[in-house]
C-alpha cells in the first residue's frame, strides 16, 4: 500500500531499515483495551501479533481492528519506552511517515473542489523550476506517475541524514536535490514512488492558499475529520505523550532512539504525527471521502477520481491519489526512522487496520507489514495483506505505496469504496516510506 516503501537510507539493506533491538525490550504481552470481537478470534490475534513480535524483535505496538457487525480489536503490545520499561498505549503520540501523503493529497484535492487548482494543470503554473514541469501535471505527482528523481535516494541527503539527525532542510532544497537527477521516465509512461511528488504539492499548496502547509492541513483536513492528536509538527520536538521509537539508520548500524530526530526531510511526503484513534477516525473518511455526520469532505467526483487505482507494475497494488490498494485494502502505510505505520479500509467486508510500530529495523522483512500479515489471514482470510518483497522500495522517506514499476500498464477504471481496484501504494528506501 501506499505505506510500501523503499529506503535508500537502510544503507546495506535497500528498503526498510533494518535493525535488531536489544534485550532492553519488554515482553510483547498485549494490553487489552476493547475487544468485542470473538474469544476465539481474539485468542488467535493475540499469538499472532505476540510470535511476530517476538520473531521480528519488536519493541511495541498499538493495534487496531474494527469490522462493521462482527466488533473491535484493540491492543498495546510490548513496551513504548525501552529505556524506562515503560509499556506501549494507545493513547500515545507516534510518527506515522509516508500515512501523511494521505492528508497531503487530501489537501490539495480541497483545493481542486474549490477551483483553485486543476489536477491536469501543470505544474510549472504554480511552482517555479521544476524541470519539464510545463509536461508534468499536478495529477502525475498526487499519483506519482511524474518520472522525478525521487531525492530521498540521494546518497548524499542519506549519509547527511545519519550524520545529523536534527539537520533541517527547506521543502525548496529537498526538490533542489532531486532536480540535481536526470529524470527516470517522461511524465505519464510508467509508475514509480517518489517524496518528490509530494513535497512539491505540499509547495503547491503553500503557493496557492498563502498558509504553511501544517496550518493549512489543520483548516482544512485534520480539523473537519476531528483528528484532535493528528498534525505537522515544523521541528523533531514530538508532543507529549509520546512512543519512543528505535531505528538502525546510523552511521554505525548501532539501534538508537530516533523520537526527537528532525523529519523536515520529509515534510509533505512523511513528517505527520498521530495516534490509533486518530488514524481509526481517518480511514473511512479517507476511503469515502465523507465525514462521519454524512458531510463531504470531498466531492463524489473528486473522490471518485482520487480512487482510480493505476497499474504499479507489482502485481495486487494499485495507486490512485495520495492511495493505495492492496487486495481490497484502501489507504496507505508509512515508515522512516523508528516508527511504521499502516492505515488502511478493506469496504467489502466494512474493515479498519490501523498498526502503529516504535521501530522500523525490519528483521525478517518491514514489520508493520508482518504483523498486518499476521492479522489479516486472521481477520481477512480472502484479503491478506500480502506485498511483494519487490514493492518495498529504498530510501529515507516513503510512504505506504509499491515501489516504482518499469512499464506500468493503462490506469484501470475508476474504483469506488464499495469496489476498490487499486493497491496500496509503495514507499521508498529507508527514512520514511
Amino acid at each position: 500500500m501506499p505505506g510500501l516503501r523503499s529506503r535508500t537510507a537502510r544503507t546495506a539493506a535497500a528498503a526498510l531499515l533494518l535493525g535488531v533491538l536489544g534485550a532492553a525490550q519488554v515482553p510483547a504481552s498485549g494490553t487489552p483495551l476493547r475487544g468485542d470481537l470473538d474469544p476465539v478470534t481474539v485468542e488467535r490475534l493475540d499469538r499472532a501479533i505476540e510470535d511476530v513480535m517476538e520473531e521480528a524483535d519488536i519493541p511495541g505496538a498499538n493495534v487496531g481492528v474494527w469490522i462493521d457487525g462482527r466488533g473491535d480489536y484493540v491492543r498495546s503490545f510490548g513496551s513504548a519506552d525501552t529505556a524506562l520499561g515503560l509499556p506501549m498505549k494507545t493513547d500515545l503520540y507516534s510518527r506515522i511517515g509516508s500515512v501523511t501523503k494521505t492528508f497531503t493529497i487530501t489537501g490539495l484535492l480541497r483545493l481542486v473542489d474549490d477551483g483553485k487548482v486543476g489536477l491536469d494543470d501543470p505544474v510549472s503554473r504554480y511552482v517555479d523550476g521544476v524541470p519539464g514541469g510545463d509536461r508534468i501535471t499536478v495529477r502525475q505527482l498526487a499519483d506519482m506517475r511524474s518520472g522525478l528523481y525521487n531525492y530521498t535516494e540521494d546518497e548524499g541527503l542519506l549519509n547527511t541524514m545519519k550524520a545529523d539527525p536534527q539537520h533541517s532542510w527547506t521543502p525548496r532544497q529537498l526538490v533542489d536535490i532531486a532536480f540535481r537527477h536526470p529524470p527516470d521516465f517522461a511524465p505519464g509512461t510508467k509508475w514509480e514512488y517518489s517524496n518528490t511528488n509530494t513535497v512539491l504539492l505540499g509547495m503547491l499548496i503553500e503557493k496557492v492558499t498563502g498558509q504553511p502547509l501544517d496550518a493549512y492541513l489543520e483548516q482544512q483536513v485534520f480539523g473537519p475529520a476531528g483528528l484532535n492528536a493528528t498534525s505537522l509538527p515544523s521541528t523533531g520536538a514530538m508532543p507529549s505523550p509520546y512512543v519512543h521509537g528505535y531505528t538502525n539508520f546510523t552511521p554505525d548500524g548501532t539501534t538508537a532512539d530516533a523520537s526527537n530526530q528532525n523529519p523536515s526531510w520529509a515534510w509533505a511526503a512523511g513528517a505527520a504525527v498521530s495516534d490509533l484513534e486518530d488514524l481509526h477516525r481517518w480511514v473511512p473518511v479517507l476511503v469515502t471521502g465523507a465525514l462521519p455526520d454524512g458531510e463531504r469532505l470531498l466531492e463524489k467526483g473528486t473522490q471518485a477520481q482520487r480512487l482510480r487505482m493505476g497499474p504499479t507494475g507489482h502485481p495486487g497494488i494499485g495507486y490512485g491519489l495520495g492511495i493505495a490498494e492492496l487486495d481490497g485494502w484502501i489507504g496507505h502505510n508509512g515508515e522512516l526512522p523508528g516508527y511504521e505505520a499502516i492505515a488502511v479500509g478493506l469496504p467489502s467486508a466494512g474493515a479498519t487496520l490501523v498498526i502503529l510500530v516504535n521501530a522500523d529495523t525490519d528483521k525478517g522483512g518491514n514489520l508493520s507489514s508482518q504483523l498486518a500479515a499476521a492479522i489479516t489471514k486472521i481477520i481477512t482470510p480472502e484479503h491478506a495483506w500480502e506485498i511483494p518483497e519487490a514493492a518495498h522500495p529504498a530510501g529515507p522517506s516513503s510512504p505506504p505505496s509499491p515501489p516504482a514499476p518499469t512499464s506500468p500498464p493503462a490506469p484501470t477504471s475508476p474504483a469506488t469504496p464499495e469496489s476498490p481496484t487499486a493497491p496500496e501504494s509503495p514507499a521508498p528506501a529507508t527514512p520514511q516510506r
